[in-house]
């Protein structure tokens, strides 16, 4: 197999009807600076963690790039192939080679699932109300129901005045017993549009009689709109069975997904497909994360629904696999399968839900990278500091995380950038590495080792068992400076924080998806509207 491919194969091999992954292997602020549009972000920080979690077949035709194919693209490349790689081949001259060819990179992060919601948008004609309209229905009393389509934690952060936090995934489950009155009008929210949307039309499309609307524009409208945003809002949806009978519940969600496309598929099929190498099947919970931590299937991934639709590519590696949801009433699996059925993916949702159910586990699972260095404690490491024998300490946390805290005297490091960092260190000199206990210090300590240095050790529970045991820490706000923070995405990174300009050009960049495709971009969709009144 050739090692590299143009970048007009590229793009006749994600139109050729096959199952490939395009993997941006540069950090996160990197990629949200301008990158394929079809792509899934893998940060060579978190190489070995992201690749099988992404793309869970090594027999999936794998195309990588950076901007130029330079380092570290040998190294990944040889790490996919030791992960058991076999179809891995790299962009030639990156990003570089592919805007050369007079094709488009995309600036901003899951462009394909938000360029979808202005899809919808545009082609359902999604009602939406005004953050003024929307405050004066409440200021004068007429009834509204606001949902926050959002997860919990960014409701519980920043919320509309009186709106109730139902993720969008939910939504068909819990609306009724939301919304006892089928005149109320229901208003849906997220942070900018997307999800304001979407979750808008996964009420209209699944046929709800209320009234729906997005509202315009999410929280960053109604900040726009001079009006405060509530921050602790703690009015939740109800979790466990709804109220509503649940058959009539499934058998409409049912016909919605398979309006798409999306069809029930029996447990032994996804068994034997799981084993197969020639195709990849994604087995996703999208169920409240609260009911997947309790007990799912095992060896499925929680991928709560609405957060599945509106970022896909944070749990989907490969266009056009296999999509196989997993619920308990086959209610929510339903309606987020015919959202995900629009998008190229093949969509099934797993009969009879739990009763079909083989080997069951709990809690989360999260990825951890093979722990090839000694630990030691932070005692350990304060008294080594104050001796002597003082070591290097290597601070992998994040570029703005390390600003907020780190270790006095410590160095800030990033992956691609490590042996750089390292260059005055020589090889039997003492490392420890200290980062968020996340697995990228794993990482960066086995390379360490790779390369030579024989005394690298890594701080055991990272940064937080090093506050808690009362050592000092100290803040460095521009340090490391801008430029070096390559695992940050700048662009509009405010647009939370109160900042009306930041907010303005994210809603700017969100309009301008779709005019932005190209036409063989647009093939990848299959729009199914079912009510577009």
């Amino acid at each position: 197999m050739r090692d590299q491919v143009t970048a007009a194969e590229l793009e006749a091999m994600l139109s050729d009807g096959k199952e490939i992954a395009v993997v941006d292997i540069r950090e996160h602020g990197e990629y949200g600076e301008g990158h394929l549009f079809f792509c899934v972000s893998i940060p060579f920080s978190r190489f070995e963690l992201d690749l099988p979690r992404l793309i869970p077949n090594p027999h999936t035709r794998v195309v990588m790039y950076n901007q130029d194919n330079g380092e570290p693209m040998d190294r990944a490349l040889a790490i996919a192939q030791k992960l058991g790689y076999t179809q891995v081949q790299s962009l030639r001259d990156g990003t570089e080679g592919w805007e050369a060819a007079g094709l488009r990179l995309f600036a901003g992060v899951n462009v394909p699932s938000k360029t979808f919601g202005e899809m919808i948008a545009e082609n359902f004609h999604t009602p939406a109300l005004s953050a003024e309209a929307l405050a004066e229905k409440q200021a004068n009393g007429e009834p509204v129901v606001v949902l926050d389509g959002r997860p919990w934690e960014e409701y519980h952060a920043q919320s509309i005045p009186g709106a109730t936090s139902c993720p969008n995934g939910e939504l068909v489950y819990r609306v009724h017993d939301l919304v006892e009155n089928e005149d109320t009008p229901i208003v849906i929210n997220c942070a900018g549009r997307t999800r304001s949307i979407l979750g808008c039309e996964m009420l209209r499309q699944y046929g709800i009689r209320n009234p729906v609307y997005a509202l315009r524009n999410g929280t960053m409208g109604w900040r726009l709109s001079g009006r405060e945003i509530n921050q602790g809002a703690d009015r939740r949806a109800p979790a466990g069975l709804p109220q509503q009978p649940i058959e009539p519940l499934r058998a409409q969600a049912l016909t919605m997904a398979e309006k798409a496309g999306a069809s029930l598929i029996p447990a032994a099929t996804v068994q034997q497909w799981l084993e197969q190498t020639e195709r990849t099947t994604y087995l996703l919970d999208i169920r409240d994360p609260r009911e997947f931590a309790q007990a799912h299937l095992s060896g499925a991934r929680s991928a709560p629904g609405g957060q599945l639709i509106q970022a896909t590519d944070e749990w989907v590696g490969v266009r056009r696999a296999r999509l196989v949801l997993v619920d308990d009433t086959e209610v929510r699996a339903a309606a987020c399968a015919y959202w995900l059925a629009q998008m190229d993916y093949e969509v099934y949702i797993l009969e009879h839900g739990k009763t079909a159910w083989w080997a069951t586990e709990s809690g989360q699972t999260v990825a951890a990278a093979p722990k090839t260095a000694q630990r030691i404690g932070p005692s350990d490491l304060s008294e080594r500091m104050a001796s002597s024998m003082s070591p290097t300490v290597l601070d992998c946390q994040s570029g703005m995380t390390a600003r907020q805290s780190h270790i006095p005297g410590s160095r800030w490091v990033i992956r691609p950038k490590l042996f750089e960092a390292v260059a005055d260190c020589p090889a039997p000199s003492p490392i420890v590495v200290v980062g968020s206990d996340n697995g990228k210090e794993d990482l960066i300590a086995a390379d360490l080792i790779a390369a030579g240095f024989t005394e690298v050790t890594v701080l055991d529970g990272g940064m937080a068992a090093w506050i808690e045991a009362g050592h000092p820490t100290e803040a460095s706000p521009d340090d490391p400076p801008d430029e070096a923070c390559i695992d940050y995405l700048f662009f509009v990174h405010d647009r939370h924080a109160g900042n009306l300009d930041a907010a303005r050009r994210y809603l700017e960049w969100e309009h301008g998806l779709v005019p932005a495709l190209s036409e063989r971009d647009w093939a990848h969709y299959h729009l199914t509207p079912i009510r577009t009144d």
